[in-house]
């Protein structure tokens, strides 16, 4: 653990929180301190959850510590009970208590509760939040459904026959979670897509599952693991338990959609091309079409949790013609998943959970697109790179009360209006920019289809004078004693006058340079100037001119 300013996971007892938030009769009991007690921020200011989030603190004090804090915790468990009605219990401690060592999921054992209990021991100085989650909804899982299991050394029974039992195919929905980036609305795409597949969801979990639900968890015919970092180990787990298989892709893009229906297909014994052909995304042909053909080749470095960038990643090559030129996660867990996608790339993964370092690695390979997480957002603002948003943590912008998945057939469509808009409306803002000094495009001329009413221009003779502006309060104080310019007296530099010197010996910009480098999309502007200066200090040229700057970009082409 380290002192950061940014962090992309809490500790492991905020994951506990996001599992419980998301189920409907579950509580947990957080023995913390004071300051630990934060979780309504996270679901209702964030998520904007019209509900407290199922959390009981035992909310101990400094003069707490010297006296019996394991009573504390019996009665906020027995509390808790007693208010909520819950139909089973997390217990567990945040990052501060658990210095104590105070064992509150064997202290909430012995109150003697005729309700589940599942003690969490989730250690905070070596795991955080999304581990958190996923031991939560493991051991949730092992608690509950493991009830039903088979006697240790048993096998299990064979499965269920759906065709026998003249039913449709029956699958669980595994891993969304309360404060999950549009895991609401994935649920709501990948059910109806299940659905047009002739699929029923058993259950789904833990968002909107109960305790019942996770206890029937073995019941269907299949799992199908739409967040890893969440629900690989309890489907795992419930593989070997009861047999039940499980599906291994994510259904993010349509390349990756389309391989999620065939494997799904498969486990079930459904007709594989029935199942293809109640996609629909219009994505594929909005990638080829005349309008995307130019953004073709544009350079994005992606960012995120590991389930979300290797999806990104394909989407970004395969389906939209980017070329990825970084690659990383914040997750040590699934590194192992990012570092293949990106040796499939050539590029090596950038495993880290320091902002500082994906900073650095944004900044040195200076993408057109940054596809990443609210942190990444921030970073590409302040290097004036665009950037849309893909992977937690997010904030309250990232929770829209539109429906946007990021799943399915919908979600590709999503995905590419989310990237490909930015990359559009920056072009529109580049040339409006390149223009505003036309005389026909200038910001003072009105639209064309309104000339009707645009201003006559004024002829030789005419009565009406030109207005010469009051100049600002501030640049009539600096400039009281400076003679002002006649209308005959030149206002703008000479052609080739240097702009003001750049520091530490860079070379020197000449106004010609500098405008012709204004030409350039500012979206590219900054590694345009980077490059070209580069180019000078090498050869050590002091003096930027065009014919530097066109010299420096037909030395490094696309680079």
């Amino acid at each position: 653990m380290k002192l950061a300013v940014w962090t992309y996971e809490g500790p492991p007892h905020v994951g506990a929180m996001r599992v419980a938030t998301g189920l409907t009769d579950v509580h947990y009991v957080l023995h913390a301190p004071q300051g630990d007690t934060y979780a309504d921020l996270l679901f209702t200011m964030i998520e904007r959850r019209n509900a407290r989030p199922p959390v009981t603190y035992t909310t101990f004090q400094a003069r707490d510590l010297g006296g019996d804090t394991a009573t504390l915790v019996k009665n906020a468990v027995a509390d808790a009970y007693a208010r909520f009605q819950p139909a089973a219990m997390l217990v567990g401690a945040s990052c501060t208590a658990e210095l104590i060592q105070d064992d509150p999921g064997g202290l909430a054992e012995r109150v003697g509760l005729d309700i589940p209990i599942v003690p969490l021991e989730l250690p905070s100085y070596q795991r955080k939040e999304n581990w958190g989650a996923s031991e939560t909804f493991y051991q949730l899982v092992r608690h509950l459904a493991g009830a039903r299991a088979p006697e240790r050394g048993q096998p299990a029974p064979p499965r269920p026959d759906w065709r026998a039992e003249n039913r449709r195919p029956r699958v669980n929905l595994l891993g969304p979670t309360a404060l999950g980036f549009r895991h609401r609305d994935d649920v709501v795409e990948i059910t109806r897509l299940l659905d047009r597949m002739g699929i029923d969801v058993a259950v789904t979990a833990p968002m909107g599952a109960s305790a019942a639900d996770i206890a029937s968890l073995g019941e269907a015919d299949a799992n199908v693991v739409l967040y890893p970092e969440t629900a690989d180990a309890a489907a795992r787990w419930l593989e070997k338990t009861f047999r039940q298989p499980r599906t291994s892709v994510v259904p993010i893009g349509v390349g990756a959609t389309r391989d999620f229906v065939v494997e799904l297909s498969e486990i079930l014994g459904l007709d594989a091309d029935a199942g293809l052909g109640t996609l629909d995304s219009r994505m594929p042909w909005w990638s080829a079409s005349v309008d995307s053909t130019y953004l073709t080749g544009k350079r994005v470095f992606i960012f995120g949790d590991a389930t979300h960038v290797v999806a990104a990643a394909r989407v970004a090559k395969e389906e939209m013609g980017f070329e990825v030129v970084g690659i990383g996660t914040y997750q040590r867990e699934f590194a192992r998943d990012v570092r293949r996608v990106a040796k499939e790339m050539g590029l090596e993964a950038l495993i880290t959970d320091d902002h500082l370092e994906v900073e650095a690695a944004i900044e040195e390979v200076a993408p057109e697109l940054v596809l990443g997480t609210q942190m990444e957002r921030h970073i590409a603002k302040r290097l004036g790179v665009f950037c849309a948003v893909i992977s937690a943590p997010v904030h309250v912008q990232d929770f829209p009360a539109r429906y946007s998945p990021q799943m399915g057939p919908e979600g590709a469509n999503v995905l590419f209006d989310t990237w490909i808009h930015p990359l559009v409306m920056g072009l529109e803002e580049h040339l409006l920019g390149l223009f505003q000094d036309d005389f026909e495009f200038g910001n003072d001329t009105p639209p064309s289809h309104l000339h009707s009413h645009s201003p006559r221009p004024r002829t030789e003779g005419s009565e009406t004078e030109a207005v010469t502006p009051e100049p600002a309060a501030e640049d009539r104080a600096v400039g009281a004693n400076t003679p002002q310019a006649s209308p005959s007296t030149p206002t703008t530099a000479p052609a080739e006058s240097p702009v003001a010197p750049d520091p530490a010996g860079a070379p020197l910009w000449l106004a010609e340079a500098e405008a012709e480098l204004k030409r350039i999309p500012f979206f590219v502007r900054g590694k345009a100037r980077r490059n070209t200066e580069r180019f000078a200090s090498e050869r050590g040229v002091t003096e930027i001119s065009v014919d530097v700057l066109y010299e420096a970009k037909a030395h490094f082409g696309n680079r």
